[in-house]
């Protein structure tokens, strides 16, 4: 399912080099590199204001900002995607650690990790990156009331 908001799949770029032109320098390392942005330091750890969170790559809605709460982690936390086929999930074993990793299921960029310490009523929190989103703000301008 696509949207006018989404990069139609003949524009997505096919090579590093492509997706290099694309993003800014951070947005490559973290959605085609599968890095992290430091804590603390994205522009939407703290952000309240409503919409929907798009894929950086290809612009495909990814989660909405009323399912968006304060993890107290430094990263944007959500309980759940728009639609689970939104996102795919894959077992992570960097770093010494046994995580599961989120992608984006359209373009392949990496989101973030989600874990099984999030509120109800998933449980689960969606620890994204803010380089891998592009706030897509209502039109009102309304702000989104966290979740805790």
């Amino acid at each position: 399912m696509t949207d006018a908001k989404e990069v139609p799949e003949a524009d997505l770029p096919t090579t590093d080099e492509g997706w290099r032109e694309r993003l800014d320098p951070l947005q490559f390392e973290v959605a085609r590199r599968g890095g992290t942005e430091r804590a603390f330091s994205g522009i939407y750890w703290d952000t309240k204001d409503a919409g929907t969170y798009r894929c950086i790559g290809c612009g495909a809605a990814l989660f909405a900002s009323d399912t968006k709460f304060d993890s107290g982690t430094g990263w944007p936390s959500f309980w759940e995607p728009l639609e689970d086929d939104r996102v795919k999930l894959i077992s992570d074993r960097s770093h010494g650690m046994v995580r599961t990793e989120v992608r984006c299921a359209r373009c392949d960029s990496h989101l973030g990790h989600v874990f099984n310490d999030g509120p109800r009523p998933s449980g689960l929190r969606y620890c994204m990156n803010s380089a891998s989103l592009d706030l897509d703000r209502d039109e009102a301008g309304d702000e989104a009331q966290d979740r805790t």
